[in-house]
């Protein structure tokens, strides 16, 4: 079944749809609505969203699209059936990160006996260095630990884009987006399994957050647009 609504054709086609597409404000109304009608059509069964702004000029031109791509509908639909999409994304900051090696490191390695200002700026650059490098080999070992836990629960984990700071100058940066394919039951364990993570990662600057659960937009086949206007 298709779950639509009457749209003019005008509001998203021709000059004034490109301007509608450019206006933020516009465009959170009807990705807010979008998205709730998403979230009750997912209490009833599994959901093929459809991206905001896919349009069909006809009652026929749909039925036309869900024939012809019934079999591959049916198939995501099924593999769907008491599965969610959960978002997983980590958040470094690298101050707190490199500063948590620098504290640790006079403990195991004294430094040098006191020199001049210019060796010692290159002692100390020298040193931010090696803290880089340990904060970049520490991250991949957490998100690697972390891919192999969560791994067990899911039945997919696709990468995502990572997303460019907020602000310029902002404390943190995303280094982990992940899409979490997860059977609903184990949605406790997968909480769990983030919070234990957490206690983990937090002192050393990274951060897990998980957000959902969404339409499985990650998983979605690839169908032909066919008869549809997108």
């Amino acid at each position: 079944a298709g779950i639509v609504s009457q749209v003019p054709r005008s509001e998203f086609c021709g000059p004034a749809g490109d301007k509608n597409l450019e206006d933020l404000d516009w465009l959170a109304t009807r990705a807010c609505r979008h998205q709730a009608v998403l979230e009750r059509v997912m209490r009833l069964g599994p959901v093929l969203p459809a991206r905001l702004g896919t349009l069909f000029s006809a009652p026929a031109s749909l039925e036309s699209y869900l024939r012809k791509h019934e079999a591959a509908m049916a198939g995501f639909l099924d593999r769907m059936d008491g599965r969610q999409e959960w978002a997983v994304k980590g958040f470094l900051d690298q101050a707190r990160a490199e500063g948590e090696w620098l504290i640790r490191r006079p403990l195991e390695q004294p430094g040098p006996p006191s020199a001049s200002p210019g060796l010692a700026y290159l002692h100390e650059q020298g040193l931010r260095l090696q803290a880089r490098r340990a904060s970049d080999d520490r991250l991949a070992q957490a998100a690697d630990g972390l891919f192999n836990e969560l791994n067990l629960l899911a039945s997919e984990i696709v990468p995502r884009r990572i997303l460019a700071r907020e602000t310029p100058g902002a404390a943190r940066e995303m280094v982990l987006n992940w899409a979490l394919l997860l059977p609903a039951a184990a949605a406790a364990d997968f909480r769990g399994r983030i919070e234990r993570a957490n206690a983990q990662y937090n002192p050393g600057g990274l951060a897990i957050e998980v957000s959902g659960p969404w339409p499985p937009y990650s998983f979605c086949p690839v169908l032909q647009a066919g008869s549809a206007e997108e």
